[in-house]
C-alpha cells in the first residue's frame, strides 16, 4: 500500500485491524470504467494476502469487460449499520489479470494461495472449485483509505 493516509488519522485502520477486516469481511463492490466513460460498480467475492486483493470474476461480464479494456479500478469493502458503526476500506489502483480466462486449474504457483484462501472462505473447501466461467484478477493497491468510526467513542 503505497500512499499513507493523511486525512481522518483518528478513524484509520492500524495495519493489523485492515488485514483483519479484509480478510473476515465477504464482499466488495468494484467500480470499472465502461467504454463510453461510465463508471460501472458490482458486488464481488474476494481474498486478501496481505498485500493485494484477488478478484474471482465472471469473464462473460460487464465488469471483465471494462477491466480488459481499462484496468484502473478502485474497490470498497465496508460494514456497519450506524454511524458510529461503519467501517471500510476503499483500495485503488491498477488490476492484473493472473492465469488462465476462464480458470481451469492448470497449476499456478502464484494462484495456490488465493485459491487456497477463496475455497476455505467461500466454500469450506481445502481445494478451489473450478466452473470454467470464472477468472482471477489480482489488485495491489496503489493507494489505501480506510475508517472505523467505531474510534471516534460513543456520538
Amino acid at each position: 500500500m503505497a500512499v499513507a493516509q493523511r486525512r481522518g488519522r483518528k478513524i484509520m485502520m492500524t495495519r493489523g485491524e485492515l488485514d483483519e477486516f479484509l480478510t473476515t469481511e465477504r464482499t466488495c463492490r468494484i467500480a470499472t470504467v465502461s467504454a463510453g466513460g461510465a463508471p460501472h460498480v458490482s458486488a464481488l467475492w474476494f481474498v486478501w494476502d496481505g498485500s493485494s486483493l484477488w478478484l474471482y470474476s465472471v469473464v462473460r461480464s460487464r465488469r471483465w469487460a471494462d477491466l480488459r479494456r481499462d484496468a484502473r479500478v478502485a474497490v470498497v469493502v465496508d460494514t456497519g449499520e450506524d454511524y458510529e458503526q461503519l467501517r471500510g476500506v476503499e483500495l485503488s489502483g491498477t488490476v492484473e489479470f493472473v492465469g488462465e480466462a476462464p480458470r481451469t486449474g492448470e497449476l499456478r504457483a502464484e494462484l495456490d494461495l488465493p485459491e487456497t484462501l477463496f475455497a476455505r472462505k467461500y466454500f469450506g473447501l481445502e481445494e478451489m472449485p473450478h466452473d470454467g466461467r470464472h477468472a482471477w484478477v489480482r489488485l495491489t493497491p496503489e493507494k489505501t483509505v480506510s475508517w472505523d468510526f467505531r474510534k471516534l467513542g460513543p456520538v
